[in-house]
């Protein structure tokens, strides 16, 4: 069963760094385009970033310039460097997959993880 699960979340200090994980495992995932979203309390999930299957990136303006995504296709991972944190950036980050890069900018995604929760002090 293909399964995607994140790792890399935690507590930081506004103005730090993070970096987030997700391995895929179940399947060949290199000819998925993969992202990540968020969900704060009281808030609607909300895109984060993309990485299509060719490598191209697309990035929420929130995040444009603070945050990285990346994958490695020969580890079935893909990663987002968060740097620049801010208190509002505090949620719980999920990592999404699906074959449609549309429906993965979109939602729903066809394979999400659990989540990684991400706290950021002020």
């Amino acid at each position: 069963q293909a399964q995607l699960v994140e790792s890399g979340g935690g507590l930081v200090q506004a103005g730090g760094s993070l970096r987030l994980s997700c391995a895929a495992s179940g399947r060949t995932f290199s000819s998925y385009h993969m992202g990540w979203y968020r969900q704060a309390p009281g808030k609607q999930r909300e895109f984060v970033a993309a990485i299509s299957s060719y490598g191209i990136t697309n990035y929420a303006d929130a995040v444009k310039g603070r945050f990285t995504i990346s994958r490695d296709n020969a580890k079935n991972t893909v990663n987002l460097q968060m740097n620049s944190l801010k208190p509002e950036d505090t949620a719980v980050y999920y990592c999404a997959a699906d074959l449609s890069l549309r429906t993965l900018r979109n939602g729903p995604a066809q394979y999400w993880g659990q989540g990684t929760q991400v706290t950021v002090s002020s």
